[in-house]
């Protein structure tokens, strides 16, 4: 394949969220630019938020996204009561981290089997995919439906839920309705295992990453629904509220969307990240899916994120199971939380990746400062160098397949953009 001027154009990516565009820059052979331009507009709700009752961030940043409204609500919340000298712990905690399962659930079952299988298999979108492989597809939304139910009981419904407020929540579900509950689970943990077998057998192209990695670490449990400190994968951590001492974000020319940098270099936040981490925090069940997965100590391979997602998943319904019998109502379902002078900071892990919340508080109860940092502005950086190298290494296929290539390692971060709508345009210009 000669580098003559060459441009790809991809007028409508399908199966990611948001609005961009893919500029590559290809001379003499070498690739010297591969740029994910987010030109969405902004949306502003770290302005929006300010003058607002403390109260009412968690209802507004669920707005953020229809796929992980329960992340910014526990970051929201984490991080008020926190600047508010308030942490929620016990049975309200439990069930805060059995509603964020849900989330988990329901996301990884969307991505891996709506969004992402079909790049493995061949097939342009689930629809094709379903017509020669119904029962692939329908366990999937089995899958995903059991991780609605979850936010339908606890979060009151199942997008943008409802029954989240500062503290815990407005109402618990009982007993009994949880046992209910637990009886749609059990075949989905069989749904689940199943998924980790499938896709273990897919093929997955090489690419090993080396960028440095953050996750919230929790020493007694996988970390899921928040914790105090954050990882590195050079073995070092650092507590939340020094965030903002590691993590910068910038404005890059061609997207609107900030650029995340820790400590001034490009690092990766999400599930490969997490499990590379935290493995050892996972339950003797999803540690012995990941052995027969093929997966060691660690997990490097961007393409290989379905099978941590698959994990993941199943570890989150066992979890889920685990949850609902020691489950005992708090009474109340929430914890006061008085307005007072201060700033608080909150992390949890949203399926595709770490979701900083900070806000100042005033006495009167009202919204001084808010800033959110979301995965997919961290997971940037990272994105455009394994595009960089994708097509450093297959600058000879034509256009239509390196097209689809380029697509495909996108779609291995589950990109959020802008937390919105869904295309990509994409441009190469071979020099």
């Amino acid at each position: 394949m000669s580098h003559r001027a060459r441009q790809l154009k991809v007028s409508s990516l399908a199966r990611v969220e948001g609005e961009g565009a893919l500029h590559v820059i290809v001379r003499n052979g070498d690739v010297e630019r591969a740029d994910l331009q987010i030109y969405e507009p902004p949306r502003f709700f770290e302005a929006l938020l300010r003058g607002r009752s403390y109260t009412e961030p968690p209802d507004i940043t669920a707005r953020i996204c229809g796929i992980c409204p329960v992340a910014y609500q526990t970051s929201a919340c984490t991080a008020i009561e926190d600047a508010c000298g308030v942490r929620v712990g016990g049975a309200i905690r439990e069930l805060r981290r059995l509603l964020y399962c849900g989330e988990w659930i329901s996301s990884h079952a969307l991505h891996i089997y709506l969004l992402h299988a079909p790049d493995f298999l061949g097939y342009p979108d689930a629809i094709a995919l379903a017509t020669d492989h119904r029962e692939i597809v329908e366990r999937g939304l089995m899958l995903k439906k059991a991780g609605n139910a979850i936010f339908d009981l606890v979060g009151g419904r199942a997008i943008h839920p409802i029954n989240v407020r500062i503290g815990g929540f407005y109402s618990a579900p009982s007993r009994a309705q949880l046992d209910e509950l637990a009886a749609q689970l059990r075949p989905a943990l069989d749904a689940a295992i199943a998924t980790v077998q499938w896709v273990a057998g897919l093929d997955f192209p090489d690419l090993e990453l080396d960028h440095e990695l953050l996750a919230v670490h929790d020493p007694v449990r996988y970390a899921i629904e928040g914790g105090t400190t954050l990882r590195r994968g050079d073995g070092s951590s650092f507590e939340v509220d020094a965030f903002s001492n590691h993590v910068v974000e910038e404005q890059v020319p061609h997207s609107t969307a900030l650029h995340a940098h820790l400590d001034g270099g490009r690092y990766l936040t999400g599930p490969l990240a997490r499990y590379t981490l935290n493995h050892e925090q996972l339950s003797p069940l999803a540690r012995g899916l990941a052995a027969d997965a093929g997966l060691g100590s660690e997990c490097r391979n961007p393409f290989r994120s379905i099978v941590v997602r698959a994990i993941e998943a199943a570890y989150a319904v066992e979890e889920a199971l685990r949850l609902i019998d020691a489950y005992q109502p708090p009474e109340p379902p929430y914890v006061a939380v008085q307005p007072r002078d201060g700033i608080g900071h909150g992390v949890s892990e949203t399926p595709r990746g770490l979701l900083y919340h900070r806000y100042g508080i005033g006495a009167d109860g009202l919204v001084r400062s808010a800033t959110i940092v979301p995965p997919t502005s961290q997971n940037q950086a990272a994105i455009e160098d394994d595009l960089r190298r994708v097509v450093a290494a297959n600058l000879d296929l034509d256009d239509e397949p390196l097209t689809r290539l380029c697509e495909r390692t996108i779609r291995n971060y589950d990109p959020c953009i802008s937390c919105s709508t869904h295309f990509l345009d994409l441009v190469m210009d071979r020099r």
